[in-house]
């Protein structure tokens, strides 16, 4: 269930409450005339369940699209009245499965930000890989894969090519080619003051190296997980399981390719080092494209599920 605050203009109230009022989806709707300052107008609230959010809130947007009003969305984690016998809780329930896409999109947008700190998190994670494939500790790798936040950045550019929102797919692949080149200068520069103090791994140098060759060695396999982690990730999102998200985060091979790029060219490792690069556009490409069509394809099937979604006629804003 999601709470609703609208502040609609005063011409607008009558016909935006009785196009409310006509929603089965909306609960415990709440009018204070002129109670509202910034924008000026009325104040709306009310509850809606899941089944009835993706057309209202579309209609919403129509609503603040010229500037008049203002419409802000929240999640209701506890509702202290809810379904009075089984029955009720089970339909309740599937109702509320149905994913809400603004939601599901402000998420993506949201999180689809490049500040200092995502830089650093990937310079910092790439030298936790390097590390990793350095000592052979798979538990590092995975701990690198955690750190970085470049899922949503793809998950970005996905749901940028699925709906042709062309700055949003070129900010989120400049942002993940600016950070993935950081990362590998970074796992370059370490390696190189690595190899000069002489403190490189003994079983690394005599090319003992069965995580690198994970990494650096893509293969079917690597194509089957990279689609599964992006099906998996789209999935996760648009139902918010935030424990399967993660499980995503430790699939990709992205960080530990770029950290194992940096590493092979400082110990002249160029077989690796190309193959490390392959791995990277590999998963990177895959991603995206999955992600897209994921994200388009789950429209699709809970649009069929949950059934015409055109809401009540009385929504006019002109």
């Amino acid at each position: 269930m999601l709470h609703v605050r609208v502040v609609s203009p005063q011409d607008v109230t009558p016909r935006l409450v009785a196009a409310l009022s006509a929603e089965p989806g909306v609960r415990n709707l709440v009018v204070l005339p002129g109670a509202a300052t910034r924008p000026d107008g009325d104040a709306v609230q009310f509850d809606l369940l899941n089944e009835s959010a993706n057309p209202v809130l579309r209609q919403l947007r129509g609503l603040h699209a010229n500037g008049r009003g203002s419409v802000t969305v929240g999640e209701v984690n506890v509702a202290l009245a809810g379904p009075r016998n089984a029955t009720e809780t089970r339909r309740y329930a599937r109702r509320e499965q149905i994913p809400v896409w603004s939601m599901v999109e402000a998420t993506i947008r949201a999180n689809a930000t490049y500040p200092p700190s995502f830089y650093v998190l990937l310079v910092i994670a790439g030298l936790i890989a390097a590390v990793g494939i350095l000592t052979n500790s798979q538990i590092l790798v995975i701990g690198a894969m955690v750190v970085g936040p470049e899922y949503f950045a793809i998950i970005a550019a996905a749901l940028g090519c699925s709906k042709r929102d062309w700055p949003l797919v070129k900010e989120s692949l400049t942002a993940l080619g600016r950070g993935f080149l950081a990362a590998v200068i970074a796992a370059f520069l370490f390696a190189l003051a690595i190899r000069a103090a002489g403190v490189a791994p003994a079983p690394f140098l005599r090319g003992v190296r069965p995580v690198a060759e994970l990494i650096n060695s893509p293969n079917i396999f690597s194509v089957i997980v990279a689609v599964l982690a992006g099906v998996a990730g789209v999935v996760s999102l648009t139902e918010s399981r935030a424990n399967a998200l993660i499980g995503v985060f430790i699939s990709i091979t992205t960080l530990p390719a770029a950290a194992s790029i940096g590493l092979s060219v400082a110990f002249a490792s160029w077989r690796d080092a190309a193959g490390s690069l392959y791995q990277l556009l590999l998963n990177v490409v895959i991603l995206i494209v999955v992600g897209a069509a994921g994200l388009s394809a789950q429209r699709g099937i809970w649009h069929r599920l949950a059934g015409p979604d055109e809401g009540a006629t009385g929504w006019r804003w002109d």
